[in-house]
């Protein structure tokens, strides 16, 4: 499956977003040399995949190539007793113009950093996209915001990154 997709930092929580519905997700990411591949385990409910992504070209993370299995609880249990890359986080589905944009509040070490993923069905819809106006700004190709490479981090790890782009920690409540 082809996947169109773009990340932006959040600089407000929308006005809008209210009683928003949202999943808690567990992520385990498998240590990987190679900084754009991602491989991942994912508890969502009682629901387990697992999933890898490879960007399309070395240019742009916007397209990504990816492939999904479903796993069973005795699986994911299995691997997360071996691999420490953990993240924790909160999924709200928000409604925005006839998209949805999947906002993740980052849970635990990561606590305040919010970001928000929107997918998108074309090439055209996607590159045309104008960013709302509660992102900060577009981090799709920012190495330091691959989900595999948060994993293991804190807040306080991406802390300098996160003040270059003028981003300043969020709380949800």
């Amino acid at each position: 499956m082809l996947e169109l997709e773009k990340t932006f930092l959040l600089k407000k929580i929308p006005s809008q977003f209210g009683d928003s519905p949202y999943k808690e997700i567990q992520d385990i990411y498998i240590p990987w040399k190679h900084k754009t591949a991602q491989i991942r385990f994912r508890k969502t409910d009682k629901n387990y995949n697992f999933t890898k992504k490879c960007p399309t070209s070395s240019n742009n993370r916007s397209t990504q190539e990816e492939k999904t299995i479903t796993i069973d609880h005795e699986e994911f249990d299995y691997i997360s007793h071996f691999i420490s890359n953990k993240i924790t986080k909160h999924r709200y589905y928000f409604d925005y113009q006839w998209l949805t944009i999947e906002i993740d509040v980052f849970l635990d070490d990561l606590a305040g950093l919010i970001m928000a993923d929107v997918e998108f069905p074309d090439e055209e819809t996607k590159e045309h996209f104008q960013i709302p106006d509660f992102c900060l700004c577009e981090v799709t190709q920012d190495i330091t915001f691959t989900w595999g490479l948060l994993c293991g981090k804190s807040y306080e790890d991406i802390e300098d990154r996160l003040k270059e782009l003028g981003y300043e920690k969020l709380n949800i409540n």
